[in-house]
């Protein structure tokens, strides 16, 4: 299906719809988006489409989405505020289901504390590093954003690719690390993520809906730590870790699980 366009300050949302059911809206992580996904090819969103109208946009400098060259715009709470209009924008007036993966599991939970009444049920997919966890990334982050505009956006990739992947998939080809943001915005992009962290655990725990979060082992910047806070913080919350490809390959089946219970 061709990609669609939503119109936000300061930005237009690419998504694109696929399959047919109730309505499942995911956002993404960090310097990811749809294509860069897909072409990793870990997460198989063809499982889902069979039963799930599945709605996916590329975040604000992500993808096919534009964005501008201010911090502030890519903060989480930011970013919850696309999702929002994202959500009122192709669902209707009844609470959607909603997943994201790292910072877009970040920009879920903001948005769910902002509009709690919006959401049927949520899906936590590797929740990024927060709290004590974050201090560090941030500073990586900080420290990028320089390298970018000191070096531009082919060094700091270079840089980031030194790095192996996580051990879960060691072995998985397709596996290569691909920032599809543009270089003028990635710096703002990185200081907005470095500049974040998630809603305080009283909001945590006012988030009242069905909770599944999804973790993989081996991941610094994914660590199960984060997961396991999230699944002691938030009130109704059930927590799966993989270890392997295969078991995160089966994902879709128990996200399918989770959000059928209800129906």
């Amino acid at each position: 299906m061709p990609a669609s366009v939503l119109s936000r300050p300061g930005a237009d949302l690419s998504y694109h719809e696929t399959g047919a059911g109730p309505l499942l809206g995911y956002s993404h992580g960090i310097f990811f988006s749809s294509a860069t996904e897909d072409a990793i090819g870990v997460f198989p969103w063809s499982q889902l489409a069979g039963t799930r109208r599945i709605v996916r946009y590329d975040q604000r400098a992500h993808g096919r989405s534009t964005g501008q060259p201010d911090p502030d715009a890519y903060v989480w709470p930011s970013l919850a505020g696309d999702l929002l209009a994202m959500a009122n924008h192709v669902g209707g007036a009844e609470p959607l289901d909603w997943a994201g993966s790292s910072m877009g599991t970040a920009s879920l939970l903001w948005a769910a504390t902002q509009r709690p009444a919006r959401f049927r049920r949520l899906v936590l997919i590797i929740p990024p590093t927060v709290r004590e966890t974050r201090v560090a990334a941030a500073q990586t982050y900080r420290a990028g954003a320089d390298m970018v505009q000191r070096r531009g956006k082919a060094a700091w990739m270079a840089a980031v690719r030194a790095f192996p992947p996580p051990a879960v998939f060691a072995d998985l080809p397709t596996w290569r690390f691909d920032a599809d943001v543009p270089e003028e915005l990635l710096p703002a992009l990185l200081r907005g993520a470095a500049a974040s962290d998630l809603p305080d655990d009283d909001a945590l725990r006012a988030i009242t809906q069905p909770v599944l979060i999804l973790a993989w082992e081996t991941d610094p910047v994914h660590p199960v730590s984060s997961a396991r806070l999230l699944a002691d913080t938030l009130p109704d919350a059930r927590l799966h870790v993989s270890d392997t490809v295969a078991d995160i390959r089966a994902w879709p089946n128990r996200i399918e699980s989770f959000l059928a219970e209800a129906l």
